[in-house]
């Protein structure tokens, strides 16, 4: 009985085997690198770039202020993140839909930071062999300081990485020049540590069984997805004989691949469609003088001798809800007005009567100059005869800065009760920038 129990322990939990990727060159492992320098410029950089003499891009938490180069976002303007959001999500969605899992093969992440940490491997501990020959090995100086030397660059570029991070959201020369907060280090470890241990040693078992985008990718792919395929009518049977099918068997797929399947027992979801598979046997190949692209991407109905249909329901409904959507947001970030204004009516000072039989109330208006310049506004009211702002109508507010300012309205005397009225708060010398906002005028 205790043994069927042993049995059983052993058919649930797989110890993990370690994956071993063969470098591999080709035509996909060149835009794989491609898209590594572009999204590290990009990451890296982005805290480096300089704009009206302040960070370009900087998501000031403290402050509650986004700056993205000439744009100010405030949190009155969150619409824009979920629109952002659901665009993203869209396009994720569509591009599966067309081509598979593109996004986990070339620009996410947990690739790109595993195709980094790999490279410093391989430059330090060798190549594929060699790493299993070192690990293979009893701990000795030589391999002590192989690992030693490989996780100190490890750390490193998970630090500087969880360095970049926070610097979109703490000035990052004010991280290097200054002793950083309590927060600002503990994101930095964070960040660094989770970079550090996704890359350099979970790899591919974040993709299987950490990332919930493995699980549902599946339900957006058809026949006519465009996917990594095994060519089985051309390749099989496998060997190197005269009667064998094109595949010689080598495994050099299987080897060179970052999550460690076979493609050629067909799609599966641990395939995070980085094409390494398809440039190895490429390469193989060529040297035993068949034709390339026994392993493609290609569609399960190409694969049948079937068409394959580009615009199909589902790519034709992403498109069109996706464009819709990208086309409004575009447009209102277009007419945005760089102005926002709330009036906060003063509870404090009820109605009152002053001089000349005039009925007072005071109000508090925030004003918001969401431009990175310093403008003047003027504050008017309507809504009542002979209602008017008392006092000075012209408020200043710095570039980028919300300013509470207090208002004085008086008015002839009315009936008693409340009153609809509005406050029109108008930017000097600049046309079209002005805001109504709606309030009440008591008289008692």
């Amino acid at each position: 009985m205790k043994n069927e129990m042993n049995l059983a322990e052993l058919s649930l939990y797989e110890v993990r085997r370690k994956i071993y990727p063969r470098a591999v060159h080709g035509w996909f492992a060149a835009w794989r690198w491609a898209l590594v320098w572009a999204t590290q410029i990009v990451f890296y950089g982005g805290p480096w770039l300089s704009w009206n003499e302040r960070q370009a891009v900087l998501f000031d938490i403290a402050q509650r202020k986004f700056y993205l180069f000439g744009l100010v976002f405030w949190p009155q303007d969150i619409i824009y993140l979920a629109v952002l959001l659901i665009v993203s999500a869209l396009a994720l969605f569509l591009f599966t839909a067309l081509a598979g899992r593109l996004w986990c093969g070339y620009a996410c992440p947990q690739t790109v930071y595993t195709e980094i940490f790999l490279w410093v491997e391989r430059k330090i501990e060798g190549d594929r062999n060699a790493r299993m020959k070192l690990d293979r090995q009893k701990a000795g100086t030589k391999k002590i300081a192989l690992k030693a030397a490989k996780h100190a660059v490890w750390i490193a570029i998970a630090l500087w990485t969880g360095m970049s991070f926070v610097g979109y959201f703490t000035p990052i020369k004010d991280l290097l020049t200054h002793s950083p907060g309590p927060w600002e280090g503990f994101w930095v470890l964070f960040y660094g540590f989770a970079t550090y241990g996704n890359a350099g040693w979970m790899r591919e078992q974040v993709c299987k069984y950490m990332c919930p985008y493995a699980r549902f990718q599946s339900a957006m792919f058809d026949k006519d997805t465009l996917v990594i395929t095994y060519d089985a009518k051309r390749g099989e049977p496998r060997g190197k004989s005269s009667a064998s099918g094109d595949c010689v068997d080598c495994g050099i797929c299987v080897q060179v691949c970052p999550t460690g399947i076979d493609i050629r027992d067909g799609l599966q979801y641990e395939c995070i469609g980085c094409a390494a598979c398809i440039d190895g046997c490429n390469q193989v190949m060529a040297k035993v003088g068949k034709p390339q692209k026994l392993i493609r991407y290609s569609t399960l109905s190409a694969i049948e001798g079937k068409r394959t249909r580009v615009l199909r329901p589902r790519v034709l409904v992403y498109s069109l809800i996706l464009l819709a959507i990208a086309l409004a947001a575009a447009a209102t970030l277009y007419l945005r007005t760089p102005l926002k204004v709330d009036v906060i009516r003063d509870r404090a000072a009820i109605a009152r009567e002053v001089e000349g039989g005039l009925i007072e109330n005071v109000y508090r208006l925030q004003i918001m100059n969401t431009t990175e310049e310093a403008r003047a506004f003027h504050v008017s009211v309507r809504g009542l005869p002979d209602i008017h702002v008392w006092g000075e109508p012209t408020v200043g507010v710095p570039a980028a800065t919300s300013r509470m300012v207090p208002v004085k309205v008086r008015s002839a005397p009315a009936a008693p009760g409340t009153h609809p009225i509005e406050f029109e708060v108008r930017a000097l010398g600049v046309e079209g920038v002005a805001v109504t906002e709606h309030s009440v005028f008591i008289v008692r």
